[in-house]
Protein backbone atom coordinates (compact mmCIF):
# COMPACT_ATOMS: atom_id res chain seq x y z
CA UNK A 1 0.00 0.00 0.00
CA UNK A 2 1.34 3.47 -1.04
CA UNK A 3 0.42 6.14 1.39
CA UNK A 4 1.11 10.10 0.70
CA UNK A 5 0.41 12.72 2.86
CA UNK A 6 0.20 16.45 2.22
CA UNK A 7 -1.07 19.41 3.65
CA UNK A 8 -0.19 22.89 4.82
CA UNK A 9 3.48 23.50 7.00
CA UNK A 10 2.74 22.86 10.65
CA UNK A 11 0.40 20.98 10.09
CA UNK A 12 2.20 17.40 11.88
CA UNK A 13 2.46 15.78 8.07
CA UNK A 14 6.60 14.44 9.27
CA UNK A 15 6.20 13.76 12.19
CA UNK A 16 2.47 11.56 11.94
CA UNK A 17 3.81 10.05 8.43
CA UNK A 18 6.99 8.97 10.28
CA UNK A 19 5.33 7.55 12.87
CA UNK A 20 2.36 5.66 10.81
CA UNK A 21 5.40 4.08 8.99
CA UNK A 22 6.91 2.89 11.92
CA UNK A 23 3.42 1.49 12.81
CA UNK A 24 3.02 -0.13 9.77
CA UNK A 25 6.66 -1.19 9.27
CA UNK A 26 6.65 0.52 6.14
CA UNK A 27 9.47 2.90 4.46
CA UNK A 28 9.24 6.60 5.21
CA UNK A 29 9.80 9.13 2.69
CA UNK A 30 10.61 13.19 3.11
CA UNK A 31 10.29 15.35 0.01
CA UNK A 32 10.51 17.85 2.32
CA UNK A 33 13.77 16.52 3.84
CA UNK A 34 15.61 15.69 0.30
CA UNK A 35 14.80 19.68 -0.72
CA UNK A 36 16.33 20.68 2.34
CA UNK A 37 19.51 18.48 1.90
CA UNK A 38 19.49 19.82 -1.47
CA UNK A 39 19.19 23.44 -0.54
CA UNK A 40 21.83 22.92 2.66
CA UNK A 41 24.23 20.82 -0.05
CA UNK A 42 24.36 24.54 -1.85
CA UNK A 43 24.87 26.58 1.27
CA UNK A 44 21.38 27.89 0.71
CA UNK A 45 18.06 28.33 2.82
CA UNK A 46 15.04 26.60 1.71
CA UNK A 47 13.27 29.66 0.82
CA UNK A 48 16.70 30.45 -1.40
CA UNK A 49 16.58 27.37 -3.15
CA UNK A 50 12.69 27.32 -3.60
CA UNK A 51 13.28 30.42 -5.04
CA UNK A 52 15.81 29.67 -7.41
CA UNK A 53 14.89 30.58 -11.47
CA UNK A 54 15.95 26.88 -11.93
CA UNK A 55 13.73 23.83 -11.71
CA UNK A 56 14.97 22.42 -8.53
CA UNK A 57 11.89 19.96 -8.30
CA UNK A 58 12.81 17.60 -10.90
CA UNK A 59 15.17 15.62 -9.11
CA UNK A 60 12.61 15.07 -6.29
CA UNK A 61 9.73 15.01 -8.75
CA UNK A 62 11.84 11.96 -10.86
CA UNK A 63 12.09 10.32 -7.42
CA UNK A 64 8.82 10.56 -6.26
CA UNK A 65 7.05 9.73 -9.71
CA UNK A 66 9.64 6.15 -9.89
CA UNK A 67 8.19 5.14 -5.84
CA UNK A 68 4.49 5.88 -7.70
CA UNK A 69 5.12 3.27 -10.14
CA UNK A 70 7.22 0.84 -8.62
CA UNK A 71 7.27 1.07 -4.69
CA UNK A 72 4.96 -0.67 -2.46
CA UNK A 73 4.32 -0.32 1.65
CA UNK A 74 5.53 3.63 2.08
CA UNK A 75 4.38 6.79 3.41
CA UNK A 76 5.66 9.79 1.15
CA UNK A 77 5.19 12.98 2.72
CA UNK A 78 5.29 15.85 0.51
CA UNK A 79 3.44 18.33 -1.26
CA UNK A 80 3.08 16.50 -4.71
CA UNK A 81 2.92 12.97 -3.33
CA UNK A 82 -0.89 12.70 -4.24
CA UNK A 83 0.09 13.96 -8.27
CA UNK A 84 2.83 11.62 -8.37
CA UNK A 85 1.29 8.56 -6.64
CA UNK A 86 -2.05 7.90 -8.06
CA UNK A 87 -2.50 4.47 -6.17
CA UNK A 88 -2.19 5.88 -3.13
CA UNK A 89 -4.70 6.82 -0.45
CA UNK A 90 -4.27 10.18 -0.57
CA UNK A 91 -4.47 12.08 2.94
CA UNK A 92 -4.14 15.71 3.51
CA UNK A 93 -3.54 17.43 6.98
CA UNK A 94 -4.95 21.01 7.57
CA UNK A 95 -3.98 23.38 10.18
CA UNK A 96 -4.84 26.94 11.31
CA UNK A 97 -1.64 29.22 10.15
CA UNK A 98 -1.76 30.81 13.84
CA UNK A 99 -1.91 26.98 15.55
CA UNK A 100 0.88 25.99 12.66
CA UNK A 101 2.85 29.43 13.58
CA UNK A 102 2.60 28.64 17.33
CA UNK A 103 4.08 24.93 16.61
CA UNK A 104 6.63 25.88 14.71
CA UNK A 105 7.60 28.52 16.77
CA UNK A 106 7.84 26.07 20.11
CA UNK A 107 10.12 23.63 17.46
CA UNK A 108 12.86 26.43 16.54
CA UNK A 109 15.49 23.83 17.17
CA UNK A 110 14.58 21.12 14.15
CA UNK A 111 14.52 24.19 11.37
CA UNK A 112 17.23 26.06 9.58
CA UNK A 113 14.95 29.62 10.13
CA UNK A 114 15.09 32.05 13.58
CA UNK A 115 12.63 33.42 14.40
CA UNK A 116 11.45 36.61 17.24
CA UNK A 117 7.70 35.82 17.29
CA UNK A 118 4.70 33.67 16.06
CA UNK A 119 3.48 36.41 13.72
CA UNK A 120 6.62 36.35 12.13
CA UNK A 121 6.23 32.91 11.60
CA UNK A 122 2.55 32.81 10.20
CA UNK A 123 3.80 35.43 7.92
CA UNK A 124 7.00 32.97 6.48
CA UNK A 125 4.15 30.67 6.31
CA UNK A 126 1.71 32.29 3.98
CA UNK A 127 4.95 33.63 1.72
CA UNK A 128 6.01 29.63 1.87
CA UNK A 129 2.57 28.50 0.43
CA UNK A 130 2.14 31.40 -1.89
CA UNK A 131 5.18 30.30 -3.38
CA UNK A 132 5.14 26.50 -2.85
CA UNK A 133 1.41 26.91 -5.06
CA UNK A 134 2.73 28.99 -7.80
CA UNK A 135 5.54 27.05 -8.34
CA UNK A 136 3.59 24.11 -8.27
CA UNK A 137 0.85 25.63 -10.68
CA UNK A 138 3.41 26.71 -13.30
CA UNK A 139 5.25 23.39 -13.66
CA UNK A 140 2.50 21.04 -13.49
CA UNK A 141 -0.98 23.26 -13.23
CA UNK A 142 -2.74 22.08 -9.63
CA UNK A 143 -2.85 23.53 -6.34
CA UNK A 144 -1.12 21.32 -3.62
CA UNK A 145 -3.12 23.11 -1.44
CA UNK A 146 -6.78 21.95 -2.76
CA UNK A 147 -7.87 19.65 -0.01
CA UNK A 148 -10.24 18.42 -2.64
CA UNK A 149 -7.15 16.30 -4.37
CA UNK A 150 -6.94 13.68 -1.71
CA UNK A 151 -8.86 10.90 -0.53
CA UNK A 152 -9.34 12.18 3.21
CA UNK A 153 -8.65 15.31 5.13
CA UNK A 154 -7.21 15.38 8.69
CA UNK A 155 -7.97 18.97 10.66
CA UNK A 156 -4.65 18.81 12.94
CA UNK A 157 -5.63 22.12 14.71
CA UNK A 158 -6.61 21.11 17.98
CA UNK A 159 -5.22 16.87 17.36
CA UNK A 160 -2.36 15.95 19.47
CA UNK A 161 0.38 13.51 17.12
CA UNK A 162 -0.89 10.70 18.59
CA UNK A 163 -4.60 11.06 17.65
CA UNK A 164 -4.00 12.34 14.41
CA UNK A 165 -1.47 8.80 13.70
CA UNK A 166 -4.55 6.66 15.54
CA UNK A 167 -6.79 8.12 12.50
CA UNK A 168 -4.38 7.49 9.73
CA UNK A 169 -3.73 4.29 10.68
CA UNK A 170 -7.82 3.58 11.05
CA UNK A 171 -8.26 4.94 7.50
CA UNK A 172 -5.39 3.15 6.23
CA UNK A 173 -6.99 0.07 7.99
CA UNK A 174 -10.08 0.52 6.38
CA UNK A 175 -8.96 1.05 2.83
CA UNK A 176 -6.99 -2.10 3.42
Amino acid sequence: MQIAIGGVPGAGKSTAARLVAEKLGYDFYSMGKIRRKLAKERGLTIDEFNSLPEDTDTMVDEEQKKLGKEGDNFVNEGRLAFYFMPRSVKIYFHCDVNVAASRIFSDQRSSERSYATIAEVALDLQKRMQNDGERYSRHYGINCYDPSKFDFVIDTTSKGIEEVVEEVLRIVKAKK
